[in-house]
């Protein structure tokens, strides 16, 4: 497998190390860049088949790259990688063309798995599961807010306008990391 190309944009630098030192191991040709103009540029040089992306790149959103890489490569296999994960961003990264989406943490062999085996071209007509519980209201409302933020683009000063919400509010509430499920009651 040592021609296949594997482009893993991050900004977080010793994650993006790690990883790439990671699937190297796999048998995957890996170059990395940490921002959108960087890693357009280094599609067009190298024409990767795979695409490690994280959500967040800085103040870039990585939703908005995800159509500007297939564009460039149209085969290439996209998996958005986020610290936040929320329904509402992992179905507008299947919406715009990435195949997978991972939350992190995450192991080397996850992105593997993703990469080479989890094709979700989710159809329209395709139901999502619900979960058997209902969600805490205060899952709900990440649920909600990264909905929003995904219906702006990422712009938080529209987001905490269509929320009725101060902007200092909104981006305290996107600082911490997303509300957790509660753990399934084991019988």
């Amino acid at each position: 497998m040592s021609d296949q190309q594997l482009l893993i944009i991050d900004d977080d630098a010793t994650f993006a190390r790690v990883l790439a030192r990671a699937l190297s191991s796999r048998g995957f040709e890996v170059i990395t860049a940490s921002n959108a103009d960087e890693a357009r540029a280094l599609t067009r040089r190298h024409q990767p088949r795979y695409c490690v992306l994280d959500l967040k790149l800085g103040e870039e959103n990585g939703l908005r790259l995800i159509p500007e890489l297939q564009a460039l490569v149209p085969e290439i296999r996209v998996l958005l990688l986020t610290g936040y994960a929320s329904i509402a961003t992992a179905v507008e990264a299947i919406k715009r063309g990435a195949h997978d989406y991972l939350a992190k943490p995450v192991d080397a062999d996850a992105v593997v798995r993703a990469l080479l085996d989890g094709d979700t071209n989710v159809g329209e007509d395709d139901v999502i599961d619900a979960p058997e519980a209902p969600l805490a209201l205060r899952r709900l409302e990440w649920e909600h807010i990264q909905r929003v933020l995904t219906e702006c683009d990422g712009n938080i000063s529209e987001t905490a306008r269509r929320l009725g919400m101060h902007r200092r509010t909104l981006q305290r509430k996107l600082s911490k990391h997303p509300v957790r499920e509660r753990p399934e009651n084991e019988e």
